[in-house]
């Protein structure tokens, strides 16, 4: 709750430093988002701790550690000052996507919370990882058209802002999405293990297992379309969000669906 409360603060000082033109110093988002993070990643121990496993098993804490992983990797995207006000781009995010994680009713077990295997838990944690990645590319690519927009209409704020030029912006946006891709593919291709482990197959039909691969297919089609046929730019920044979004707005439906992955 904490951790929400200064994503909240974060999320509110973003919007000064967007009516200022971003030409501010831009060092209190970062270290209101530390701030955020210390909190987050207490509370993610101690529940780990308290259950004596990883905390991914069901939707909140799934919602948490994706949440959580886009503000450690901004923080350490952060480090180069120019990129550090790719946290007033991720601030709403995460708080947005925090308070939704609150929700009671995110928080269920079944009769046996913790895992059996190891390489379940694994299994979820780079999945989500990879979505984290994903995440953060959004943001990048919202920053990239919101700097693209300005220089179209020269406007005096893309001249005098600190943010980073948007060849930057596109290059940090594909290795976002390419590490988030690596990831993904890890953690589908351990899900496949672990499912050989527990049913002696390695693919079962189940809402959420189409739903991942899908999610896979969707990204590696727009890393393919950057990449093999060079479409970069504003077709490719709008991919990365429209991506993310479809993420956003379906995980949590999918994996309601899902036996496999219900607690």
């Amino acid at each position: 709750m904490i951790a929400v409360v200064l994503y909240g603060v974060s999320a509110v000082y973003s919007i000064f430093l967007w009516r200022n033109g971003f030409r501010q110093d831009h060092r209190v988002i970062y270290l209101l988002l530390l701030a955020a993070l210390g909190c987050h990643t207490l509370a993610m121990a101690k529940r780990g701790f308290s259950f004596s496993r990883c905390p991914v098993t069901n939707l909140y804490e799934a919602t948490t550690f994706v949440t959580w992983t886009i503000v450690a990797v901004y923080l350490v995207l952060g480090l180069v000052r120019r990129l550090r006000f790719l946290g007033a781009f991720a601030a709403p995010l995460v708080f947005c996507v925090g308070v939704f994680a609150l929700m009671p009713q995110l928080d269920e077990h079944g009769p046996t919370p913790q895992f059996t295997h190891g390489l379940s838990s694994l299994h979820a944690s780079l999945i989500l990882l990879g979505y984290g990645a994903f995440g953060l590319a959004a943001v990048a690519a919202v920053m990239y058209l919101t700097q693209e927009r300005d220089l179209k209409r020269h406007r005096v704020r893309a001249v005098l802002s600190l943010l980073p030029p948007i060849q930057r912006l596109e290059v940090v946006t594909d290795r976002l999405l390419a590490v988030g891709l690596g990831l993904l593919t890890i953690g589908l291709a351990l899900g496949t293990l672990w499912l050989k482990q527990e049913k002696g197959v390695y693919f079962v039909p189940d809402p959420k297992i189409f739903w991942s691969m899908f999610v896979w297919l969707v990204y590696l089609g727009l890393l393919v379309m950057r990449w093999r046929f060079h479409q970069g730019g504003r077709r490719f920044a709008w991919g990365a969000v429209a991506s993310f979004t479809f993420v956003l707005l379906t995980f949590w439906g999918f994996n309601m669906l899902s036996d496999l992955h219900r607690p």
